[in-house]
């Protein structure tokens, strides 16, 4: 496995077959080696230094009905909220005083943030803050769409592509998506001059370290600024409710991967990771990953936003605790950055 890694490290890229054996095959001794690897990539190019992003989930309404997720549509039980324009406003202006210099908002796609509607948003916090980036989460749209959202001053769009095979897309959502039209957007997103970032679950029911080698190589393709991904977990009122949850350990394994493929993107150490573990998202940093994204929304609809079950929203989760998350950084030899953040070029 080792001369995989260094393979990697040096050409950026494997096989399928080859990227499917690490997966499979790479024993807790690989794992450190390439952890070692991947710590020293993130290094050179962002030192000890961790970007935070102030998280904004602006509404758990959503069209769509995927099959592992908690505002899916068909869930009667979620607990439906969505942000005014005065509301979003008031979390920047409160994460700007935190020291937060990204944004991201995140929401299901709901269709009350029409294309006017949210580029008045956009455009009213790119006034406001001008020094700051505007990150955005909102699920597929037209190729208009994006271009208007970029052009009234939007500088970064997260769509995780979820899984890359089409037939694993198909057990995981309804019929009515596909993830030809979902990689479709991401080349869109990337043709308006956003920096890109996409993702995928892993240990998503049905998947196969094989369909983990095809997440990469269509990254490779890609080429985004930024890859998210984190464990699935199961949410009690899904299809998926039954399924057991993805693993910290095969997760952290693609982070480094990530990291060896992509030595100057964002991979952030996401919610998920700090869910499923104490101190995953220590883990997560250690194996690789560079941005942290505490929760700015209000209190009041932190715990609506439920993708999954016992998803964290308060402690080093949250804006509030950040002198505490910066002290658990310091713990393991990193510290959080006041920095918008943007990926650094090779």
């Amino acid at each position: 496995m080792r001369q995989l890694i260094d393979k990697l490290k040096a050409n950026r890229v494997l096989s399928e077959d080859e990227f499917t054996e690490l997966i499979e095959k790479a024993s807790e001794e690989d794992r450190e080696y390439l952890f070692s690897q991947s710590r020293e990539l993130a290094g050179k190019y962002y030192g000890n230094g961790i970007y935070t992003r102030g998280l904004i989930e602006i509404s758990n309404y959503c069209k769509n009905d995927c099959y592992y997720c908690g505002i899916r549509k068909s869930n009667e039980k979620a607990s439906r909220y969505r942000l005014t324009e005065e509301e979003i406003l008031s979390c920047c202006e409160v994460g700007y005083e935190l020291g937060f210099r990204t944004f991201v908002m995140q929401g299901g796609e709901d269709g009350y943030y029409t294309d006017d509607r949210m580029a008045h948003i956009i455009s009213r916090i790119r006034s406001a803050y001008p020094d700051c980036a505007i990150t955005l989460s909102l699920g597929e749209r037209s190729k208009e769409s994006y271009q208007r959202f970029f052009d009234a001053g939007a500088n970064r769009y997260l769509l995780r592509h979820e899984t890359a095979d089409e037939a694993h897309y198909k057990a995981l959502h309804p019929q009515n998506l596909s993830a030809a039209h979902r990689k479709q957007c991401l080349f869109w997103l990337k043709e308006a001059g956003f920096q890109v970032g996409s993702g995928f679950m892993v240990g998503s029911p049905g998947q196969t370290a094989r369909h983990l080698a095809k997440d990469l190589l269509f990254l490779k393709e890609l080429g985004p600024q930024m890859v998210g991904i984190g464990p699935f977990i199961r949410h009690q009122d899904t299809p998926f409710a039954k399924y057991e949850s993805g693993s910290m350990e095969q997760t952290l394994l693609m982070i480094g991967i990530l990291r060896l493929m992509f030595p100057n993107i964002l991979i952030p150490a996401t919610t998920a990771l700090g869910t499923i573990h104490p101190f995953g998202r220590e883990k997560g940093v250690l194996a690789g990953a560079n941005v942290v994204m505490p929760n700015l929304s209000p209190l009041d609809v932190r715990k609506k936003y439920m993708l999954y079950d016992n998803k964290i929203s308060s402690g080093v989760e949250a804006a509030e605790g950040l002198a505490d998350l910066e002290q658990r950084m310091e713990e393991i030899g990193y510290h959080l950055l006041v920095d918008r953040g943007d990926c650094k070029k090779e």
